[in-house]
């Protein structure tokens, strides 16, 4: 079985760059303080180190 992690947006998207909100998207994520599980990937992975500095994270 896959290994999910747990993502919540702690810090809002206003004013950010159009790259960074597509990943924030990308992982599912809509709106402040909303979390999502995801699976652990390396594309999301990437997606997460990219605006790791808007999200707070942890390991299901």
């Amino acid at each position: 079985m896959a290994k999910k992690l747990r993502v919540t947006l702690v810090r809002s998207m206003h004013g950010r760059v159009k790259n960074h909100m597509a990943c924030v998207r990308g992982l599912g994520l809509r709106r402040m303080h909303h979390t999502v599980e995801i699976e652990d990937t390396p594309p999301n992975r990437g997606m997460i180190n990219k605006v790791s500095y808007l999200l707070k994270y942890e390991e299901v």
